[in-house]
């Protein structure tokens, strides 16, 4: 019976956020926007913390841990680093270059956003481009719409090659103790498949629009606001990232590799804010944080300990084990994975996902799980935060990309990547 009451409130927490995410995404409260998403999830987890159903000292020992699984160490790795105008910057130069023809411009597009995205974050990358994308389509006279899908579906494919591009590629590899680069190694065909069948859909997709003519623009050049900055952050993330790749030889977890970072950075910004009496992009820095995630991700995982301690997640994995052809388990797993990101958004379903997973000694499982949490993101603007985000951008700027849109152009690309990771897993 606990276990049914138990599964009744994570239930209801999460049809409270989708109703949230579609209905109410935002409450203005004097001025101060609160994201509403979180509050159905952070109302229940206090309502199952109130209730002597399951054993919270479990609980608070992982919380309170030095465990991989510390929700505290996984909020660390969310923080990302400013990059002071940089990839506007790098856009225009190449946007200027090739902006005769909607194919080229396209492609060109596609590959600067792949490549940014691989040594950043989705996140960083969408919230970079879309206004952007919008800009250059109004200057243009064309349909944004194929550009700002094509930038979306990139962000969440070429974010599961490294285990920094994703907040559920650092929980997983971090759970299960994948280093840097074995993530990579393993995942860098993975990538490439979902990649390239993805974009073989994009162009299918939109093969008309991209055969319009496109007014030639001249594209005013964006400037680096401040190249002092740009080349420290810069720095920051070049370094931070060559010490995430050998973090297994130096012995230091990749959570505290990025809070030495973010905490340098942080620093050097307040520093410099205080000599110079500047302090835009120290507001800016810290405005950019995504202070939301927290009471998330820690009330999912209440949410999720409660239903792993109901047994729950050990019914599951038996049922995965009723498979015993090894693809056809990662294939299941892949395809669960990327279902369930859309009933509970990425970030749940990896916390889920690891409790199905735990004391696995098969890494392929986990490998398809990580793809399932960056592909579960392109079917509905649900299945990920990155998604919530992209469309409460989009209605800002009066572009109309409804959720049916979103659906009926995600479950055909979604259908390909599908494909091609098929494929990729038998490799």
């Amino acid at each position: 019976m606990s276990l049914y009451f138990v599964l009744g409130i994570s239930i209801l927490s999460i049809l409270g956020m989708f109703i949230c995410i579609l209905k109410y995404p935002a409450l203005r409260i004097k001025g101060i926007t609160i994201d509403t998403f979180y509050l159905p999830i952070l109302f229940g987890a206090i309502l199952l913390l109130c209730i002597p159903l399951f054993n919270k000292e479990v609980l608070w020992n992982i919380l309170f841990s030095n465990s991989s699984l510390n929700p505290l160490k996984i909020l660390v790795l969310f923080i990302s680093l400013d990059e002071a105008g940089f990839f506007k910057y790098i856009a225009t130069i190449f946007i200027s270059k090739y902006n005769k023809s909607q194919f080229m411009l396209f492609i060109v597009l596609y590959l600067l956003i792949s490549v940014l995205t691989i040594f950043t974050s989705n996140d960083i990358v969408i919230l970079t481009f879309t206004p952007f994308i919008l800009y250059f389509s109004k200057k243009g006279h064309i349909n944004p719409i194929p550009y700002l899908v094509m930038e979306f579906v990139a962000a969440n494919t070429y974010s599961m090659m490294l285990s920094i591009g994703n907040p559920t590629n650092i929980f997983l590899s971090t759970a299960f103790n994948i280093s840097f680069l074995d993530y990579f190694i393993n995942m860098l065909i993975p990538t490439i498949f979902a990649g390239t069948f993805s974009f073989i859909a994009l162009i299918l997709l939109f093969y008309k629009d991209l055969k319009k003519e496109i007014t030639i623009f001249d594209l005013d050049k964006a400037k680096i606001e401040n190249k002092l900055l740009c080349i420290i952050s810069g720095i920051h993330l070049f370094l931070c990232t060559i010490l995430l790749a050998i973090s297994n030889y130096i012995f230091l977890e990749m959570w505290l590799i990025c809070l030495i970072f973010a905490s340098s950075l942080l620093l050097f910004l307040i520093g410099y804010s205080i000599k110079t009496k500047k302090y835009r992009y120290l507001k800016g820095t810290i405005h950019r944080i995504p202070y939301s995630l927290i009471p998330f991700v820690l009330s999912m995982f209440v949410i999720i300990m409660a239903l792993t301690d109901q047994g729950l997640f050990s019914i599951i994995r038996g049922w995965f084990d009723l498979i015993e052809n090894d693809y056809l388990k990662s294939i299941s797993y892949l395809f669960t994975s990327t279902i369930s990101c859309n009933i509970m958004n990425n970030i749940p379903m990896t916390l889920a996902y690891s409790s199905i997973l735990n004391g696995t000694t098969n890494l392929n499982l986990i490998y398809s799980t990580i793809i399932g949490s960056n592909i579960g993101a392109i079917l509905t603007p649900v299945g990920a935060l990155a998604g919530i985000m992209w469309i409460r951008l989009l209605k800002l700027n009066d572009i109309n990309y409804s959720f049916k849109d979103f659906m009926k152009n995600g479950s055909i690309i979604l259908l390909f990547i599908l494909i091609g990771e098929a494929i990729a897993l038998i490799i």
